[in-house]
């Protein structure tokens, strides 16, 4: 049931953009950015909803510890950029 669930999704999404290139309005980056986004966390859910629960844990930790990565690397570049700016 939710891989129908996911595949009726991402082809709404598809959908959607077809919609908007027939209405004429331009795609911007974020627009697929976002389209994308969504196709992904359709099919992230459907996929994690059929785990068992001990697969399940370490797929959330490893989640976490990616996000925890991202952040540090955000950060790590907006100092790095601060620094930059200071010296000039």
């Amino acid at each position: 049931m939710l891989p129908a669930v996911a595949v009726l999704s991402s082809l709404g999404v598809i959908g959607w953009l077809i919609y908007r290139a027939a209405r004429g309005k331009p795609f911007k980056a974020h627009t697929i950015a976002y389209a994308v986004a969504i196709i992904t966390g359709v099919f992230t859910a459907a996929y994690f909803l059929s785990m068992d629960i001990p697969q399940l844990i370490k797929i959330l930790v490893s989640i976490l510890l990616g996000m925890a990565l991202i952040v540090l690397g955000a950060y790590l570049q907006r100092r790095y950029q601060q620094q930059q700016q200071n010296k000039s």
